[in-house]
């Protein structure tokens, strides 16, 4: 029989030797999520000796990690804002930076709802998961959120994520803003678009590359065809107060905002990510 500690020090041996970055993290999380108590706990817990059963149902996890699967895949969950949220090949794992763009669009839906009677209402293009919709309708609880994706399988899964957080969501199947009744406007439209240039794809780490959905990382030749797109088409959809807020790449952040500039859009911010890199681009709608 194998102690806990036994167990991760073997596991975290075996993924290191695979290449996987922070592989004793990475046991450790698998082991938490197979025992089903905290990370911290393993700790107090270390001489404790794992039964066949356990054994057998972490083997094939730290295999799947070794073969640069993605943790969150293999759990099936992630955190977004402090929301639970499942995800599986069928979408996009969130990053902490959407998390920026999360917090800042209720704050600006929270503004705009507290000076109507009937409540902001927000769209979410290219929702995957349904991370960012979900997060607004849980922090702007008076705001409508309508959310699209062009996948029926992503938006069969941010359908599911709705509903466990009891968020009233209306889902739309389409490229952007093609299922969009055209009579909604909206206060608020959010996106974090596919924006790697396809060139790019291939260098990114194995656990992106061979593992998360392709078109929800292409971005096209220099990785910025939906915000050319997304520029040309919101416009008729926004109200004129109203704002658009847009996850960008770093390295494509000055050229999309010359593309909004360029298409008559009054862009209010380039906002900062954690590692000080631009990340949220703000903007009001051209004057119609």
């Amino acid at each position: 029989m194998l102690s806990i500690l036994e167990v991760i020090e073997r596991s975290t041996d075996f993924l290191n030797k695979r290449g996987v970055a922070s592989p004793r993290l990475q046991v450790e999380l698998l082991l938490a999520h197979v025992l089903k108590m905290p990370r911290m706990k393993l700790y107090l817990n270390f001489e404790r000796t794992l039964t066949d059963s356990e054994l057998d149902a972490l083997r094939p996890l730290v295999q799947r990690r070794a073969q640069r699967e993605p943790l969150q895949y293999i759990v099936g969950s992630t955190s977004f804002c402090g929301i639970e949220i499942a995800v599986d090949r069928r979408v996009l794992i969130p990053r902490p930076e959407t998390e920026l763009l999360a917090e800042r669009a209720w704050t600006f839906l929270k503004e705009q709802g507290s000076s109507t009677t009937d409540g902001a209402v927000a769209l979410d293009l290219c929702t995957g998961s349904g991370c960012l919709a979900i997060a607004l309708g849980l922090h702007a609880a008076t705001a409508k959120i309508h959310a699209t994706d062009n996948s029926k399988d992503a938006l069969a899964l941010a359908a599911e994520n709705a509903q466990r957080h009891k968020t009233n969501i209306q889902f739309h199947e389409g490229d952007l803003f093609s299922a969009i009744p055209p009579e909604l406007r909206f206060d608020l439209i959010v996106s974090n678009p596919p924006y790697i240039p396809c060139e790019r794809i291939e260098s990114l780490e194995a656990e992106v590359r061979d593992f998360e959905p392709r078109a929800a990382l292409d971005g096209g030749n220099d990785g910025l065809d939906f915000y050319r797109r997304i520029s040309a088409q919101a416009r008729d959809f926004l109200k004129r107060d109203g704002r658009l807020m847009l996850e960008l790449d770093e390295d494509g952040a000055e050229a999309t905002r010359e593309i909004f500039i360029k298409d008559g859009w009054a862009v209010e911010a380039l906002e900062m990510d954690y590692n000080r890199q631009p990340r949220i681009l703000i903007a009001k709608p051209p004057s119609r």
